[in-house]
């Protein structure tokens, strides 16, 4: 396996698009009802949805390839974060790797280049909201330097959801 990092570029959206929402429903599908899950993978994970995140001056949305298949991606977004979080900061929006190549270090390399990305643009922090029954995530995170700093309310369909702030200085 030889991943790379890249920006994603519009004509990506489709594929994220697809990509995305099969990670959601690998992370969170067997914990919520199909319905919350729809409704939310239909508002989130739309080509058209992901298209506008790429096209976002705010955002940066990283693509893990192996080849010409997507393996994972981030997507970064700068604007203004928890009075928790010292600033100025990015905040990591989504980080997900396929489900086949978890543990293969696809994560790592994600945070890698989302510390590389902060770095670039100067900020002190980079924080994310994580659900707090996604214990993977959350050993993931601790390991690279976050800790819980708060927490959010998270609606997924009609269910209201905790999620933990997380941050770590740059």
């Amino acid at each position: 396996m030889s991943i790379s990092i890249r920006r994603a570029e519009a004509d990506d959206a489709a594929a994220l698009s697809t990509f995305a929402a099969a990670a959601f429903h690998d992370a969170f599908g067997a914990h919520n009802t199909p319905d919350n899950m729809a409704r939310y993978v239909a508002e989130s994970f739309s080509a058209e949805r992901q298209a506008a995140e790429i096209a976002d001056p705010a955002s940066e949305v990283l693509l893990a390839e192996d080849g010409s298949q997507l393996a994972g991606y981030v997507r970064i977004v700068r604007d203004g974060a928890p009075a928790t979080v010292a600033e100025p900061a990015i905040e990591i929006r989504r980080l997900y790797v396929d489900r086949t190549r978890h543990g293969a270090g696809v994560a790592q390399l994600l945070m890698d280049a989302t510390i590389d990305a902060a770095r670039r643009v100067g900020v002190r922090s980079i924080w994310l909201a994580v659900w707090e029954r996604n214990a993977r995530a959350i050993r993931f995170y601790e390991k690279s330097g976050f800790a819980r700093v708060g927490s959010t309310r998270f609606l997924l369909g009609d269910d209201e959801q905790t999620d933990w702030l997380m941050a770590r200085a740059v």
